[in-house]
C-alpha cells in the first residue's frame, strides 16, 4: 500500500514539475518578459511626469535628472522581470490544466487549436481574470515599492534647495 502512495505523490509531483516547466515555456512564447518590461517603463513615465508636476506646480522649479534618474533607478529594480517570473509560472501552472497551457503554447506559436480542444482553450482563457489578480498580489506582495524612498528623495531635493514641505504637504 506505502508504495502506492509513494508513487502517486512521486506521479503528482512529476506533473507538477512539468506544469510549471510548460508555464515558463508558455511565459517565454507569449512574450511575457518583454510586455511586463515595457509596462514597467511606461509606469515609470506616469510616475515621473506626476512627480515632475507636483513640484513644478507647488515650487515653480523642474526635478533634475539625477533625481528623476534615482526614482527611474528605484522602480527598474523593484519591478526586474526576475523577480517574479518564478511566481507567475507559478500562478499559471495552479490555474490552468497541463493540456490549457500546452494549447495556449501552441496558440502563441501559431499553431490551431483542434475542435476538441476550443472548450479547454475557452476555459483556459477565462482564467485571465483569476490569472491577472494573483499576479498584481504577488507584485504588491513581493516589491517593496519605492513611494517612500521617492519622497525622501525629494524632499531632501526640496530642502538643499532651501525648500521646505509644510505639515499641510505644501511647499513653502
Amino acid at each position: 500500500m506505502s508504495a502506492i502512495v509513494t508513487f502517486s505523490l512521486w506521479l503528482s509531483c512529476a506533473a507538477s514539475a512539468d506544469s510549471l516547466q510548460s508555464a515558463k515555456i508558455l511565459l517565454k512564447v507569449s512574450n511575457s518578459a518583454q510586455q511586463f518590461s515595457e509596462q514597467t517603463k511606461n509606469h515609470i513615465t506616469d510616475v515621473l511626469r506626476t512627480y515632475s508636476s507636483i513640484v513644478a506646480m507647488e515650487t515653480g522649479i523642474e526635478l533634475p535628472i539625477t533625481i528623476r534618474s534615482a526614482i527611474a533607478d528605484c522602480y527598474s529594480r523593484a519591478y526586474d522581470w526576475s523577480k517574479f517570473e518564478g511566481g507567475f509560472a507559478d500562478i499559471l501552472s495552479q490555474h490552468l490544466s497541463g493540456i490549457q497551457i500546452d494549447l495556449l503554447i501552441g496558440f502563441y506559436r501559431n499553431k490551431s487549436i483542434p475542435p476538441a480542444q476550443i472548450e479547454n482553450f475557452k476555459n483556459a482563457i477565462g482564467s485571465a481574470g483569476a490569472i491577472a489578480k494573483n499576479s498584481a498580489d504577488l507584485i504588491y506582495k513581493t516589491s517593496p515599492g519605492c513611494v517612500k524612498q521617492d519622497a525622501q528623495i525629494i524632499i531632501g531635493y526640496l530642502s538643499d534647495a532651501g525648500l521646505k514641505a509644510s505639515h499641510h504637504g505644501r511647499i513653502e
